[in-house]
């Protein structure tokens, strides 16, 4: 009779390891998609610098480009300017070209403003960029270590499938269903070991001659509570 229990408690290791494997398949991928959203957050904070950094750059683009036509409409309008034939108009073109000088005036003050925050944020990314290469070293092995374990479920499923289907033809038929229908029942642990009176699947006790029983009786012994199968585990000793 012992060894039909060496035999079960080895096929609840089996089935224990079995859930677990299956349990690795759903939980790793979802650890590592939340791995990857956390880091597209915090690489979207750290890139804030950045972002800022290439607002200013197309601002002073489209500044330049602004001065650049004001430049070639004032030397334009200077050279209608010879054309003139009457005050009015020479006069209205004078004001088009100190208006125009002031707007480009303006803007290239609006230019020098941005160049001095732009190399001043252009500190800032360099450092975030040194930040970011680290934090994305690091995130890229964390996440390779996780894939790897991924990449191990299956081959570790089918090593311990193939020893379940070993140990279930050395285990008779009945006690065989009896094990199943007691799993069943009780969240897929069939066998339990007990220690100091104290069922660990249920965590009750369990009458003192029975415990008694439990360690010196060759029997299968079930709990009272759960029903599940019992042995004596001296728990001190395994530590």
């Amino acid at each position: 009779m012992k060894e039909k229990l060496s035999l079960l408690i080895s096929l609840q290791e089996c089935d224990s390891q079995l859930v677990k494997l299956s349990l690795k398949k759903i939980k790793l991928p979802e650890k590592i998609c939340k791995m990857e959203e956390d880091f597209r957050l915090y690489k979207e904070n750290v890139e804030q610098n950045k972002r800022k950094y290439d607002e200013l750059k197309a601002q002073r683009a489209e500044c330049e480009s602004t001065v650049k036509k004001l430049s070639e409409g004032m030397i334009k309008t200077k050279e209608r300017l010879l054309e003139v034939k009457n005050n009015k108009e020479y006069q209205a073109m004078l004001k088009e070209i100190e208006t125009s000088e002031k707007t480009r005036g303006d803007i290239e003050s609006r230019i020098i403003a941005l160049m001095e925050e732009m190399d001043k944020l252009a500190v800032l990314v360099k450092k975030d960029e040194e930040t970011l290469k680290q934090a994305e070293s690091n995130h890229e092995k964390e996440k390779k270590i996780i894939e790897d374990d991924l990449s191990a479920v299956d081959a570790d499923t089918l090593t311990w499938t193939e020893k379940k289907a070993v140990l279930q033809k050395c285990i008779p038929a009945d006690l065989l269903a009896q094990y199943e229908r007691v799993k069943k029942r009780n969240n897929g642990v069939g066998v339990i070991p007990v220690w100091k009176a104290v069922c660990n699947g249920c965590h009750m006790n369990i009458p003192p001659q029975l415990y008694i029983e439990l360690q010196r009786s060759n029997d299968l012994l079930s709990c009272p509570n759960c029903n599940r199968i019992m042995y004596f585990q001296n728990q001190e000793e395994s530590a």
